[in-house]
């Protein structure tokens, strides 16, 4: 997770917007061949802000990324950069840079040639180029290579020089189409932390897409989650994490179980629900309130736990199977109603009937049960 003090979201409030974005449209194709791949986008970004689009393959985020870049141009609405209306800019004039997967680096040139071109393009003196380079390369620790050709480069130096050729004009927003997909486990996680402290050093605002919910978690300020070609829900990554609005983003974020029930009544922010196998429990509702009548109930793993000898348990079930994770273990229940119940259980597993068909009752932490919109 970010590493951003508690009162940093408070802070944010205050910035003003670098990208703000009103009834966004944009379709591809005509009559029935027409595909909407962005339908009525709202959406903020502030300034010095790490926001990701996050979501599917074919949600929209990559065209949305486009059409703030100038590759695009939308089928409706509007586009403004700190007040500007840029819709119908074209890319060049545009303060906004972007970092592909493929990185696009020129393997004639060297890293500081690469560095460097993007001001050459802009007409500046030699002397301002040579000192900004310099700055690049030191900023994404690449001094030693200044002289190298890009393709005797690792992935991760490569990438390392995409970024500082992207940040020397010094852009109001860097746009990063997943640049680390290419990369294996362990450097795309270190890769992670350093693009989060380069955007950080910077100031410069990143516009991050990714379809990878922990390299999201993991980096981001605030997170848009997409589906479809809408935004269903903006909000920081523990907001996304611990409080999702919708089924989708509940179900999309990390591992969770998602139930099928009634709510029976409600008393302030609490919502009593009754689940398919007849087992109440009490859940928190969606900001917007619920009615009776049927939902979805969402219980993060981390959030169950195993009840102790005589201990009253929310939830029964038959244990199927055990999964070994390292620092936890995941329990594979089934309930009375043929649903499946994964109980992540940290620790010891000491006095707990680990046996396929053992009866185990299941604890839920306060506020760990929420009810979908």
């Amino acid at each position: 997770m970010s590493s951003r003090p508690a009162h940093a979201d408070h802070q944010a409030q205050d910035r003003r917007n670098t990208i703000s974005a009103r009834s966004l449209v944009k379709t591809f194709g005509h009559g029935e061949t027409r595909v909407t791949a962005l339908d009525n986008i709202d959406v903020d970004i502030r300034e010095n802000e790490f926001f990701t689009l996050l979501g599917p393959s074919g949600c929209g985020k990559t065209t949305l990324l486009r059409l703030i870049a100038g590759f695009e141009l939308p089928t409706g609405g509007t586009i403004e950069l700190e007040g500007k209306d840029i819709t119908a800019l074209p890319p060049h004039l545009r303060p906004v840079n972007t970092v592909f997967q493929n990185y696009a680096l020129f393997p004639h040139m060297t890293v500081a040639e690469n560095v460097g071109f993007g001001l050459k393009m802009l007409g500046k003196p030699s002397g301002d180029i040579d000192a900004r380079v310099k700055k690049m390369l030191s900023l994404v620790q690449l001094e030693a290579m200044a002289n190298r050709r890009t393709d005797q480069l690792s992935g991760g130096q490569q990438q390392r020089v995409a970024l500082a050729r992207a940040l020397a004009p010094a852009p109001k927003v860097l746009l990063l189409d997943e640049p680390l997909a290419a990369l294996d486990l362990k450097l795309r996680k270190n890769m992670q932390l350093e693009l989060k402290s380069l955007q950080h050093e910077t100031g410069i605002t990143f516009v991050f897409v990714t379809h990878d919910q922990e390299e999201a978690l993991t980096m981001s300020d605030r997170i848009a989650v997409m589906r479809d070609g809408a935004i269903l829900q903006i909000g920081s990554p523990k907001d996304i994490y611990d409080r999702p609005t919708h089924r989708f983003v509940a179900d999309f974020i990390g591992d969770i179980n998602i139930f099928e029930g009634t709510v029976e009544s409600t008393e302030g922010n609490q919502a009593k629900v009754r689940l398919r196998d007849g087992e109440t429990v009490l859940a928190r509702m969606p900001e917007a309130g619920t009615s009776a009548g049927s939902c979805a109930l969402a219980v993060r793993p981390e959030s169950l736990r195993i009840a102790g000898p005589g201990e009253a348990a929310a939830l029964e079930g038959t244990l199927e199977n055990v999964v070994y994770m390292g620092a936890a273990h995941n329990l594979h229940l089934r309930l009375g109603s043929g649903e499946e119940l994964v109980v992540r259980h940290g620790g010891s597993t000491e006095g707990i009937d680990l046996s396929p068909g053992a009866q185990l009752g299941v604890v839920i932490a306060p506020g760990g049960a929420r009810v979908l919109a």
